[in-house]
């Protein structure tokens, strides 16, 4: 009876990998989700927010909701824009998603 017993616990203990087999695939999934997802996610903020660390006087800008205007006034959190002539909207700063080149508004 303890021979029999004694050789059930020298057949499970046989595998050599240690059941690193099994989170092998587990593991591969996390790497390329993150090297597919995570990263470009994070390269792509990382970039919005120096855009949005230089922006300045004067920038043409495109806000995400699609208004083209001008920066008249710069603030910690918050910038002006001049939409019209005569016609200026206060934004966060985060709702500014593309600058233009100068004088991009002149040929609208």
């Amino acid at each position: 009876m303890i021979s029999l017993a004694h050789a059930q616990t020298a057949a499970a203990s046989s595998d050599p990998t240690g059941g690193f087999m099994q989170l092998l695939p587990m593991i591969l999934m996390f790497a390329v989700l993150w090297f597919l997802m995570v990263r470009p996610q994070m390269k792509k903020a990382k970039e919005h927010k120096a855009l949005l660390g230089a922006l300045a006087k004067g920038d043409e800008v495109v806000t995400q909701g699609g208004i083209v205007g001008k920066i008249v006034k710069v603030g910690d959190n918050y910038v002006t824009v001049e939409i019209a002539e005569g016609t200026e909207v206060v934004l966060q700063k985060p709702a500014i998603g593309l600058v233009l080149p100068k004088g991009t508004l002149k040929s609208l």
